[in-house]
């Protein structure tokens, strides 16, 4: 049976490995020595490396653990990654090396320009790099709003159940932008307790899920009366439209404090 362990890296970013017990795929990893370590620990051989996109704390890791395992590096085709052996685009497959994952690519550009994720149907696994966090979403680096609204849609529209394996702890700093914007919302003032109860005890607040994403992260509820309340209130709502909405959304979030 395949599962997925999380290896902490840097202050606050989770490499993944997906493995069976024996072997590993790893996802963004942006530093090899907690990569090296965790196999070692696990007794697992590497078999392949999954990118999301091309910013150093995804990648910096990947030619040191191709120094050790010559195996094959799947990336987005439109971002510029030297290392990539396997370049691939939305709607592209992926059989990894590891029976039965199969990955479907979806194109999330916004924080970067090729910026991808990868859907394991069978598995309801999600990786989806700096694009969709616990309770927030990534910054706008090289894209538009557009984009990244529709991406998000992309990643909102999968199953309910799917779990979201995002590549950085920032649930509890969303989470207060959250409640800020929304704080009437019920479902969201049990994530704030439930996530906060998990960080003080050491434990990730990730994996989330879709169900939870749609319940409580305001990039994925433009249309909440409240949060476009909220947006009027500070001065930051021009529009009344989905997009203006998130576009003013991510603007305030790039402040908040």
């Amino acid at each position: 049976m395949l599962t997925v362990l999380a290896v902490p890296a840097f202050n606050d970013n989770y490499l993944w490995l997906a493995h069976d017990g024996r072997h590993a795929v790893a996802v963004d990893p942006g530093d090899a020595v907690p990569i090296i370590s965790a196999l070692a620990a696990h007794g697992l051989t590497l078999c392949a490396i999954l990118l999301t996109h091309r910013h150093a704390d995804h990648v910096g890791g990947v030619p040191e653990l191709l120094h050790h395992w010559q195996v094959p590096v799947y990336g987005p085709r439109h971002d510029d990654i030297a290392c990539i052996t396997h370049p691939v685009e939305d709607g592209d497959r992926v059989q990894a090396p590891l029976p039965g994952l199969d990955l479907a690519v979806i194109g999330v550009p916004g924080h970067t320009r090729g910026h991808i994720a990868y859907y394991a149907a069978r598995q309801g696994w999600l990786f989806c790099g700096d694009t969709l966090f616990g309770a927030g979403c990534g910054r706008i680096f090289e894209g538009t709003p557009a984009q990244m609204a529709a991406s998000l849609a992309k990643l909102a529209a999968l199953p309910d159940a799917t779990q979201v394996y995002c590549a950085h702890e920032y649930t509890l700093s969303n989470l207060r932008f959250a409640h800020a914007v929304e704080p009437g919302n019920a479902a969201l003032a049990e994530r704030i307790a439930a996530d906060t109860a998990r960080r003080e005890a050491g434990v990730p607040t990730v994996p989330s899920t879709i169900s939870l994403e749609k319940a409580t992260n305001p990039f994925l509820r433009c249309d909440e009366m409240e949060i476009r309340e909220s947006l009027r209130q500070a001065g930051r709502l021009q529009e009344e439209t989905p997009l203006a909405v998130f576009t003013a959304l991510r603007e305030w979030k790039n402040v908040f404090k």
